[in-house]
This record gives structure tokens, sequence and C-alpha cells, in this order.
């Protein structure tokens, strides 16, 4: 199936994986690189783009896990900037016509994505603009985004489109969580991950940053032009070559498929790990259940086409709530990223679906994508 996608073009690869317990498939087809002169690998380090996310979201419950915060904190307590937030008086309207929000927002509301912030259906709205002109919100670029006081700063400038808790809006709750992991703990972003999650999984090429002795398994990442051909986007000694100023927990991170079945297995296992560091438990069954439970109430399913496609949602992942095309299973937990991944769980048959392409993803989910779910829910 992958190896009749890369033949039709312009997809120059895939890696994936297809796993039901202890029975794997996994499949290296195609190049790395548009030239056709570098095999892909299963060692293949990719741009995971949102599937940073459920990562994200895993650690934000450790903390919670340890007392640390709780899911109805109101997150101004770290986060000043969003201590007294406005609001658009409604959707559509200027960014000065501004009501206070009725409520804080809490640690509950960036792990559901209601916190008020993030992308609507509808694009064109005034409260969306500055998200991308601001705060650099879109297709992941590590190197172009501000530090993360002076990001909080100017996001603090930007009204809530919704009130909190009111309507499901994509993206920026996962960002916001990166922050909040970094000032409650008084550490980077890119530490309390490898610290909490990375090392005892063993997730070995996990990052935000690709050493120099790896380059060499980093393919190039692109996109379609607007002849069908490809056209490069970042090179393997590109964006991901140094640690950024803003390591995004929404889209920042490189993986492998080994590295990230390491953690899908773990959340399958009810938080129970099998990495380097031996058996223990990350997480607690109950957080698990948490990530990976549907939080939205129906009219906020279906106001959100663009991205969900009448799924619900859970910490940091979709989760298919009733069974709408082939692939979808009820309790499917999981997200797609922009680059050209996909990556789920099914606690109920215990499989794990992953695909990596360096290919840009559209707007809705590819042929590809769709044609690997069906060909795993077989």
């Amino acid at each position: 199936m992958l190896a009749a996608h890369v033949s039709e073009g312009p997809l120059p690869g895939a890696v994936a994986l297809v796993a039901r317990g202890d029975r794997i498939e996994l499949a290296e087809v195609g190049s790395a690189d548009a030239a056709g002169t570098t095999p892909l690998t299963r060692d293949s380090i990719f741009r995971i783009a949102s599937l940073t996310k459920p990562v994200v979201a895993a650690a934000v419950m450790t903390l919670v896990e340890d007392g640390r915060i709780a899911l109805d904190d109101s997150v101004g307590r770290w986060l000043p900037e969003l201590a007294a937030p406005m609001v658009v008086r409604t959707p559509a309207a200027p960014l000065d016509d501004v009501v206070p929000a009725v409520r804080a927002i809490t640690v509950f509301d960036l792990l559901t994505f209601r916190s008020g912030h993030g992308f609507p259906s509808d694009f064109s709205l005034p409260a969306v603009a500055p998200l991308f002109s601001e705060l650099k919100q879109g297709p992941p670029q590590p190197q172009h985004i501000a530090e993360p006081d002076a990001w909080m700063a100017a996001l603090s400038r930007i009204p809530l489109l919704h009130q909190p808790g009111e309507a499901w809006l994509y993206n920026i709750g996962s960002d916001i969580l990166g922050v909040l992991i970094a000032r409650v703990t008084g550490r980077s972003l890119p530490e309390f991950l490898a610290e909490r999650l990375f090392e005892p999984l063993g997730m070995v090429d996990t990052g935000f940053e690709v050493p120099a002795g790896n380059r060499d398994r980093v393919p190039p990442y692109y996109r379609t032009d607007e002849t069908g051909g490809l056209e490069l986007i970042d090179a393997p000694d590109g964006q991901w070559s140094t640690v950024p100023p803003f390591p995004s927990g929404a889209g920042g991170l490189v993986s492998t498929v080994a590295d990230w079945h390491a953690f899908a297995r773990m959340l399958l296992a009810d938080g129970r790990a099998d990495g380097r560091a031996g058996d223990r438990a990350l997480l607690s069954p109950a957080s698990v259940r948490q990530m990976t439970t549907d939080h939205l109430t129906r009219p906020q399913r279906d106001a959100s086409t663009l991205f969900l496609e009448g799924q619900g949602w859970g910490f940091g992942g979709s989760v298919d709530v009733e069974k709408i095309d082939p692939w979808n299973v009820p309790g499917r937990y999981g997200w797609v990223g922009g680059t050209g991944t996909a990556a789920h769980i099914t606690p109920s048959t215990g499989s794990v679906t992953i695909l990596l392409t360096q290919l840009e993803a559209g707007p809705v989910p590819s042929p590809l994508l769709r044609d690997f779910w069906r060909h795993a829910s077989r």
C-alpha cells in the first residue's frame, strides 16, 4: 500500500507501523530525499509536528500526579499574562470590542483546547490573524518564534475568541502548556520531557533538536508546489539542528517510529513504561483514561469540522466517539501532524498505528492517510 503511493508520487517515502500487542508490521518504503539517493529506514528521524501534543499532555499529567498543579487550577498563578483575559464580544467582533472573561482559564481548559485562544473553522475572524502574525502559529518554524516570556507577553495582548470552556479551538493550548510546564517546574520544557518521559521510555531520538551526529538520519522536509512537484521547506541541517528559542509544545518535536511506539505502549499499559529505566509507572491508569476520553460536548465537536471531522478531544489528541468512516474505531486516541505524520492507539484492541513521512500534509486527511487507516483497521 505504501509502495503504491510512493510510486505514484510526489511522496518520496514513508515509514509506518501497525501493532496489536506483540504482533508488529513495520514498513520502510522509498527515499529520504526527492532525488531518491538515500533510502528511508526505521531509524529515520522525522519532524513529527502535532504528534508533540499527546506527549506534552502526558507531561502535564505527571505534574498533576505530583501534586504540583491540579486540573481545576487557574493558570494565572503561573501565567500572569492570562490572569485577567479579555474576550471579543462576538467571534466576528474587531479586536477592540472586548468584554472581560467570565471566569479564569484552568489547566483543564488548556488540555481540552477550550481556553478561548486558538483556531476555529473560520480563519478570517479578526481575533485569529494575530495568532499567525504575532505568535507564529501554523506550520512549525522553531527558529522564528520568540522566547517564551516574549511570546506570552504577545499572547496577553490578543483577546480570546470565546469565553473559557465555551468552544474547542485548535493548537495554541499545547504551546501554552509547554510554557506552563517550564514555569511550574523551573526547568526548560526539553529538560523536563527528557527526564520524565524520554529517558524512562528509552526515546533516545526524540527532542527539539537533532544532534550533528544524527542529521544524516533526517530526511529533507517538502511541500507540494503548484506543478505537483516538491518544494524544499527544511534541510537536515535546518531549523531542527539547534535548540529553538521557543520549544513548541504544539509541534516542535522530532522522533522516530520506535520512539513514538514506546510512548504509545506506555499509554496502552495504563501508564507503565518498559523502557531503559525498567518497568515503572510514569502515569496512573486514571490519568491515561483522562487523556484518552472525549471531554467535548456534541455542539463543540460539530462546530470544529475543519479539524475534528466529528471526533471528540481528550488531552492532546482526538478521540473517536462513533464509527463515522471505515477507519474510525470508537475509543481510538491520537492525532495527525501537519508535516505528514499520524499516530493513534486503540485501547479496546491494544493496537498502535504510526505513519511518518517528510511531505507536508493538506488540511484534510490525505488519500495515503485514509488508505493507511483502512489497512490498519482490517
